[in-house]
């Protein structure tokens, strides 16, 4: 954008982009105390015993699709089959 584009803009137009920046701003540090929020989640169950990666990939499945799950288990053991892994 150019000094003239600049000025072409609005009073609400350039409120709106402030309000819209102040939005994304606070979601960030939203976003970022809920990472943490997270971790600490994560370090009580380590401390609990229960491993941490096994946790992960669980809570990544249960975001997928059961048919779409059980697509990615087919292929991978097909892989492994073909790579003599399993």
């Amino acid at each position: 954008m150019d000094d003239a584009s600049i000025q072409h803009l609005t009073e609400a137009t350039r409120e709106k982009l402030r309000q819209t920046v102040s939005k994304i701003e606070r979601l960030e540090e939203e976003k970022k105390e809920v990472a943490e929020q997270i971790k600490e989640i994560y370090a009580e169950a380590k401390a609990f015993g229960f491993d941490t990666k096994a946790l992960r990939q669980v809570v990544k499945l249960r975001k997928q699709d059961r048919a779409e799950r059980e697509e990615a288990e087919m292929v991978l053991e097909t892989y492994l089959i073909a790579l003599g892994e399993a």
